[in-house]
C-alpha cells in the first residue's frame, strides 16, 4: 500500500473509532473494518476484475466506474486471506464507497468516516464534519449529496445503491423530524 493510502487509512481508523464512540457504535469493529476498508484499493484492476468475474461478485459493478471494485474486492480477499466472517464488518468494508438501502450502524461510521477523516480536502466536507458532531444521518447524507454532485458535473453514471441509500438516509431523517 503507498504511503498516502496508509496515511489515509489511518485516519480512517481514527475517525470510525471517534464515530464509534460518538454515535454508540462498536469501537473494535468499527477499528477492523476501517483498518481493512481500502485493503485492495491499490490492486491492478484487472486483477479486480478478475476476481469479480470469477468470484461472481456483483457483476453490474464492471459497468461502473472501477473505484468501487476495491469495496466488495476487498470484502471477499479479507474473508479469504485473514478469515474474517464478521458479516457485519465486511459488510462495511464492502458498502464503504456506494452505501445501501438499510445500512447498519457500522456501515455508516465507516462510510463516513471514509468521507470525513482529516486528510480529506474537498469541497463540503467541512459542512460534513460539522453535522457529524451532532448527527451521522444527516453527515452521511451530505457526503452522498456531494458524491452524487461530483459524479453528475463529471458526466459519470451513478452506482444504484448510492441512489438508494441517499433515498433510505433522507426517508430516515425526515421520519425521526416528524417525531
Amino acid at each position: 500500500m503507498p504511503d498516502k493510502r496508509w496515511r489515509h487509512v489511518l485516519g480512517v481508523v481514527e475517525t470510525a473509532v471517534e464515530l464509534a464512540d460518538r454515535f454508540g457504535g462498536d469501537r473494535d469493529k468499527a477499528w477492523l473494518a476501517a483498518l481493512l476498508h481500502d485493503y485492495t484499493k491499490a490492486w491492478p484492476t484487472d486483477k479486480m476484475e478478475t476476481i469479480i468475474r470469477e468470484q461472481h461478485l456483483p457483476q453490474e459493478l464492471l459497468e461502473h466506474d472501477k473505484e468501487l471494485w476495491h469495496a466488495h474486492v476487498g470484502a471477499w480477499v479479507v474473508r479469504q486471506e485473514h478469515g474474517i466472517d464478521d458479516e457485519e464488518v465486511l459488510d462495511a468494508i464492502r458498502y464503504h464507497t456506494s452505501g445501501r438501502e438499510r445500512m447498519t450502524l457500522l456501515d455508516k461510521i465507516v462510510c463516513l468516516a471514509d468521507y470525513m477523516e482529516p486528510g480529506r480536502d474537498f469541497p463540503g466536507v467541512n459542512k460534513i464534519r460539522e453535522r457529524a458532531q451532532h448527527n451521522l444521518d444527516e453527515a452521511l447524507l451530505a457526503g452522498f449529496d456531494s458524491t452524487i454532485q461530483f459524479l453528475v458535473e463529471k458526466g459519470k453514471t451513478i452506482f444504484p445503491l448510492t441512489v438508494l441509500a441517499r433515498n433510505d438516509l433522507l426517508r430516515i431523517i425526515r421520519e425521526n423530524k416528524s417525531i
